[in-house]
């Protein structure tokens, strides 16, 4: 506990889960002379956009479950408890009983946290804090002032002025073409957009969570499900919608990972690299630390501990082997067929509660190295990008299984398909409304669709500085943009002059890949174009630091991110 001997003046932009676990922190390690403010542009806290009717409906799944959830907050099962559990079934629970291993609806999750946030303030004030809370405020924009260390709020209110400010305004989708072109939707969010029926094919952009979001959305607007006598779901298309089906397409051609039993469920949050330890490869390494050293000691070391077997047929391959070997795997088999076998894999899996443990260590690799980040070189983060990533995202996707039922009677049903488009794929505006999708399939054939309707669902996209809503952020460079440097001269200068995306040299001859999102420290505090760091100004927005922070969202990434921000205030 530390006591602030002086005021401080706290400005918190955005109150939802990320803010939720903020607070939480700052409940738990400052007393004294904190002021915060709370500036949040919807009616509800803590829910955010995943949450909230914002980015769901009754029918959406997180792909969490209560014992996933943060050790900092209440038990669901003593929330439940004090609701009622016929809460459960309002938000389109089906079993009879409470499982806190079952994923949960996100309406329900999102009221859980909402209502986490209303006993956080309470908290505050039995303990003396100073809190003010102003709902449906937009922050406009941000103002810096070194010379009096201040930083100012521009709201729709007003302005005011802090010591420091926290920015944690959440998912964001900039509307580039939604609103005007027809039936071309930037985003599936908020889901209450889509009404009516679709008489009409829907080309879908990418198989991801976030596609899945569409999928059973548009299903419920053009059809319903029942349940045969067997138990197998079935979907049945309105007779408005005879003509009604969903493309997903897919770069890579394939479906997410199906979720499974995890032998541990908060997926290694307590053996994260500590400071001294990422310090001390980089020491060993000129600076770096090596994506092949998290590959070795976070992944392989942990699966030859506890599946010895599975690690003899592993331990030899490179990498980009194993990764090649895996998505081999995958890119062999018809994605709904895999996505099958992936079904019943996951549900053995979680009846006999035994892990699908290199998946398991996958997630725990993507969750370590996301610290650490910031100090690959540019050749390792051009890896991780191209090899590495792909695997990630798809296998720890860990789709609940209602959503996988649901995915495969719309495939039975001959309404949901998926095709590979490949890198080269480019979706071409129509004027008038909808799109012309243009691509080659494997064998190399040209392809050019008509979709009366579009929807982008590649999930939420690490956005660039010019995409920031602050203005004078950018205008006074108080924000840099990510960068890592090449280890290697030869291999920056290769690929500067092989024209690869986001690669620059400097003027002090050194070459860099530049990332999406703004330069953060260890702290998420911000740094300009010199490295300096800004003790004013944290950037916890998950967009903007998707860069140095490759998997950026989630409650297990606020969690771990609301404490390093804690931290640097606890050090003033």
């Amino acid at each position: 506990m530390k006591k602030i001997n002086a005021l401080t003046k706290l400005a918190i932009i955005g109150a939802g889960p990320m803010a939720l676990l903020l607070m939480r922190r700052l409940l738990d390690n400052f007393e004294g002379n904190l002021e915060i403010e709370l500036f949040e542009k919807e009616q509800v806290l803590g829910a955010g956009m995943p949450y909230s009717l914002l980015g769901a409906n009754e029918e959406h799944i997180a792909n969490i479950s209560a014992n996933e959830l943060p050790e900092d907050l209440s038990p669901m099962a003593d929330w439940l408890e004090e609701k009622g559990l016929s809460s459960l079934k309002r938000f389109g629970w089906r079993e009879e009983k409470f499982n806190e291993q079952k994923a949960l609806p996100r309406l329900l999750l999102g009221t859980y946290l909402a209502d986490e946030f209303t006993k956080l303030l309470d908290a505050f004030k039995v303990k003396g804090f100073s809190v003010e809370v102003h709902y449906g405020c937009a922050v406009h924009d941000i103002i810096d002032d070194p010379a009096r260390a201040r930083v100012t709020i521009v709201h729709q209110a007003g302005r005011a002025d802090f010591d420091k400010a926290i920015i944690c305004s959440g998912h964001f989708w900039p509307k580039q073409k939604e609103g005007h072109i027809p039936n071309y939707f930037d985003s599936p969010y908020p889901p209450a957009k889509f009404k009516g029926h679709n008489n009409h094919a829907v080309a879908i952009r990418g198989a991801s969570l976030t596609a899945i979001d569409a999928i059973r959305t548009l299903a419920r607007n053009n059809g319903h499900f029942s349940t045969t006598a067997d138990g197998k779901l079935r979907y049945h298309v309105a007779s408005e919608s005879t003509a009604f089906r969903m493309v997903m397409h897919s770069r890579n051609g394939l479906l997410p990972a199906v979720r499974i039993h995890l032998e541990d469920a908060q997926l290694g949050r307590g053996e994260l690299l500590s400071t001294a330890e990422i310090e001390r490869i980089k020491a060993d390494h000129d600076g770096f630390v090596p994506l092949d050293y998290l590959y070795e000691h976070v992944f392989l070391d942990r699966i030859q501990a506890e599946r010895p077997s599975f690690h003899q047929k592993i331990e030899e391959l490179t990498m980009e082997d194993f990764v090649e070997k895996m998505m081999d795997f995958r890119e062999d088999s018809d994605p709904f067929d895999l996505l099958a076998r992936e079904y019943k894999e996951a549900a053995r899996s979680i009846r006999e509660r035994k892990s699908v443990y290199w998946k398991e260590m996958l997630a725990v690799l993507s969750y370590t190295m996301n610290y650490p980040a910031k100090y690959f070189s540019a050749e390792d983060m051009l890896r991780l990008q191209k090899t590495l990533k792909p695997l990630i995202s798809i296998v720890i996707a860990f789709v609940p299984q209602q959503s996988v039922e649901e995915l495969l009677a719309l495939h039975a049903a001959g309404v949901l398909s998926l095709v590979d488009v490949g890198d080269d794929s480019e979706v071409e505006v129509v004027e008038s409304g909808g799109i012309r999708y243009h691509y080659k399939n494997k064998d190399g054939q040209t392809s050019d669709e008509f979709y009366p309707m579009f929807i982008d669902c590649v999930g939420q996209p690490t956005l660039a500085i010019s995409d920031l809503p602050f203005q004078s952020l950018k205008d006074a460079e108080t924000v840099a943009p990510a960068v890592v440097k090449f280890r290697s001269a030869a291999a920056g200068q290769e690929a500067y002059e092989s024209g690869v995306k986001g690669v620059g040299k400097a003027k002090d001859g050194n070459y860099y890949l530049q990332l999406s999102g703004v330069a953060i420290n260890d702290h998420f505090q911000v740094t300009d174009i010199y490295g300096k760091i800004n003790e004013r100004l944290y950037m916890l927005a998950v967009p903007f630091i998707g860069g140095f922070n490759p998997d950026y969202s989630g409650l297990d990434f606020a969690e771990e991110a609301s404490l390093r921000v804690v931290h640097a205030l606890n050090a003033r």
